[in-house]
């Protein structure tokens, strides 16, 4: 058995794919499991009205951390076949890798950090990688070798501090590497702090140095600087192509952008359990580790097999609420592992083997509904739900 970086790749990349595949290998569950389920037609919805928003302009769809949950395969399938999408974005190579490996054809960036081992390996696959350090002998060589050029995005920090070129710094980064034989500069990108005034200095530094750069005569690609966020808040940033995220999942990633009527999203996802068990707890009974629950008077509740490692925050029982047989209950006691617990009230409103929705579609059920019940983040909801679910895609 080959023991080379690009075998390692090869094997690791592939466990995703069966993973999270709708028609992956029969294995052994439980009709109470927790499932997640993916709407196509929801996220080519919330694609085409991106793409009214933004003026036509060309998608960079980002589906990193397993496609925000909903199975970085699954996303990329309902919405490659869109004209608006013009290729996807992650941030490690093993995502990448396995968009090729499932036969996904356009374009794919990967953003996150590559070795000179690594940038070989992604333009083997096809795979664009962003830089932004001196890499330009590195990847002149790799062009040579290959015989074709190697398309890339080069990352400017204009001031959230993560990765990127400091903007002082990099005209002369894009000079080199415009001017390298071989090495074909797709896209000039920068990365916004969502903080409103800052942002706009943000966007002037990106825009001084673009302007000039362009001015002489140096090769950028595509800008490309608008995350979900921006597109709410500025217009002046869709440059010449934008990079959602959250929106294409049809959650608004801020509460008060739902209300803005800027765009109709329409949530793709679902996490659902069947109810285990249903049980009266008497007056002073408790339920929950540390007694966290303790009923005021006769009441009846709901365990479902659902918990914080199948991606239910722990903070959801303080305010969070979950849907059965069409009404909603609160979650109360503790989200543990795997259980939480809802509460029914004075009567057993629900059996074992309902169906209970932790968020869905459905008004009062979205995931924004769910995380204003505790005062939660919309991104924890769904990039933390277990990879190792069941997709179901709808």
């Amino acid at each position: 058995m080959s023991g080379s970086r690009r075998s390692f790749l090869k094997q690791s990349a592939a466990l995703p794919a069966l993973t999270l595949s709708p028609r992956s290998p029969a294995v052994a569950r439980s009709s109470f499991d927790p499932w997640v389920e993916v709407r196509e037609d929801h996220l080519r919805h919330n694609v085409a009205a991106i793409h009214r928003r933004i003026g036509g302009r060309p998608i960079l769809a980002v589906i990193k951390n397993n496609g925000y949950g909903l199975g970085v395969v699954a996303v990329a399938r309902a919405i490659e076949r869109e004209p608006a999408v013009a290729g996807f974005a992650v941030v490690k190579l093993h995502e990448a890798a396995t968009l090729r490996e499932a036969g996904v054809r356009k374009p794919v960036l990967c953003m996150g950090p590559l070795g000179e081992s690594d940038l070989e390996e992604a333009v083997a696959r096809d795979i664009q990688p962003m830089v932004y350090t001196p890499v330009g002998p590195a990847l002149e060589r790799i062009a040579a070798e290959r015989g074709r050029a190697v398309p890339i995005h080069v990352c400017v920090d204009t001031g959230i501090g993560r990765v990127g070129v400091p903007h002082r710094e990099a005209a002369p980064l894009l000079r080199d590497l415009g001017r390298r034989r071989g090495v074909r500069v797709e896209g000039t990108m920068m990365t916004f702090t969502e903080d409103a005034e800052f942002d706009r200095e943000q966007l002037r530094r990106f825009e001084a140095l673009c302007g000039g750069l362009l001015a002489e005569g140096v090769t950028l690609g595509r800008r490309h600087a608008a995350s979900s966020f921006a597109l709410f808040q500025n217009e002046g940033a869709f440059l010449d192509m934008v990079r959602p995220g959250m929106a294409i999942y049809g959650v608004y990633s801020e509460a008060p952008f739902r209300g803005l009527g800027v765009m109709d999203l329409r949530p793709a996802v679902a996490l659902r359990a069947r109810v285990a068990y249903v049980k009266q707890l008497r007056a002073g009974e408790s339920a929950g580790y540390n007694r966290a629950y303790v009923a005021k008077e006769d009441a009846w509740v709901a365990t479902l097999p659902v918990g914080h490692a199948d991606g239910v925050p722990r903070a959801a029982a303080k305010g969070g609420r979950v849907r059965i047989g069409g009404r909603l209950f609160p979650l109360v006691a503790t989200v543990s592992a795997s259980h939480c617990i809802a509460e029914l009230g004075r009567e057993p409103l629900a059996r074992a083997g309902d169906v209970a929705t932790v968020f869905d579609w459905e008004d009062g059920s979205r995931p924004e509904d769910l995380a204003a019940g505790f005062g939660g983040s919309v991104y924890d909801l769904l990039m933390h739900l277990d990879p190792l679910l069941p997709r179901q895609v709808l």
